[in-house]
């Protein structure tokens, strides 16, 4: 489905959930971006601790994964209202910082070695 859907139908479908039961409200830039962070903490909550063994088999578990997605989900919530109620062009954000990205970050110096990286 993710083929199938773009941010702007997304936003919209979030807009309307939320005018429906009159949240905008409740839902300023600073209670939002609470939102944003208690559900990607929740995410961590998953793997905290875990080694990349263990969270490889989470994700073989049909109940783990759906939790971990939902919890994806929530944060993805969150961060397209915000986008939304402050007319953000998450798609343009998005290739403004990974053009500056590509220049803080330039691949024959990142790629490979971790002394290169920490050279940065």
């Amino acid at each position: 489905m993710d083929d199938k859907v773009n941010i702007s139908e997304l936003k919209e479908k979030i807009k309307k959930f939320c005018e429906d039961r009159d949240w905008d409200q409740y839902h300023g830039a600073k209670e939002i971006s609470i939102g944003i962070i208690t559900e990607a903490s929740e995410i961590l909550e998953h793997f905290r601790f875990k080694s990349e063994s263990e969270i490889e088999e989470m994700f073989k578990s049909n109940d783990k994964r759906d939790q971990i997605s939902e919890e994806m989900a929530d944060t993805m919530y969150f961060l397209l209202r915000l986008a939304q109620r402050y007319e953000i062009d998450l798609s343009e954000a998005l290739d403004r910082k990974m053009q500056k990205n590509e220049g803080r970050y330039p691949i024959e110096r990142s790629k490979g070695s971790n002394k290169k990286y920490t050279e940065l």
